[in-house]
């Protein structure tokens, strides 16, 4: 029984670490299909490829945006410097990644699916929760809210299962799948 509590909290502590390239899993629905708001580009998101194993975050946002990012979440916004463009404007197609903190040891990425308006929009990611129900698993199309002073994105909620939307994370802004102009040599 000690082994399983011990075993139950490693992988509470593993939170969306993922060092290694992992083959891509996948839900058929990452979200796609979603309409752009004027002026926004959209990004044609990815299948994941169904699987009942336990998915980290990092590895579902790598193959559903087709960022190549590897690596521990909350090292992802340093990481894109350069090789990724980063901005604080939702788009579909995005990686949305949070910081580190407390609760979030080693941060959190989701991938945009849709925005609904200039404060909300859904997102598809894994390995969010705090029971077996959610962790592990994929969660398509979870409404996020904007709470942040200056309506910038930096402070989010998002929708919990009981249909609330649950504790403010701190967020970096968002890693866009195209390439940086710098990496491009230009």
């Amino acid at each position: 029984m000690r082994i399983v509590a011990i075993f139950m909290a490693a992988l509470v502590l593993a939170g969306c670490g993922m060092t290694a390239k992992a083959p891509a899993p996948a839900a058929p629905d990452a979200g796609s299909g979603s309409a752009a708001l004027p002026g926004q580009e959209a990004h044609a998101l990815r299948p994941y490829p169904e699987t009942d194993e336990f998915l980290q975050c990092v590895p579902f946002a790598r193959t559903v945006s087709g960022v190549e990012i590897y690596g521990d979440a909350w090292t992802w916004w340093t990481q894109a410097e350069g090789r990724y463009r980063r901005g604080r404007e939702p788009r579909i197609g995005a990686v949305l990644a949070l910081r580190q903190t407390g609760r979030l040891r080693l941060g959190h990425v989701a991938v945009v699916v849709a925005r609904i308006d200039e404060r909300r929009l859904l997102v598809s990611h894994a390995n969010w929760g705090g029971d077996s129900r959610t962790r592990g698993k994929i969660h398509t199309r979870q409404p996020v809210m904007d709470v942040s002073p200056a309506n910038d994105w930096s402070q989010l909620r998002f929708m919990n299962t009981q249909g609330t939307f649950g504790s403010v994370y701190p967020a970096h802004g968002f890693i866009y799948p195209e390439q940086a102009v710098a990496a491009l040599g230009r």
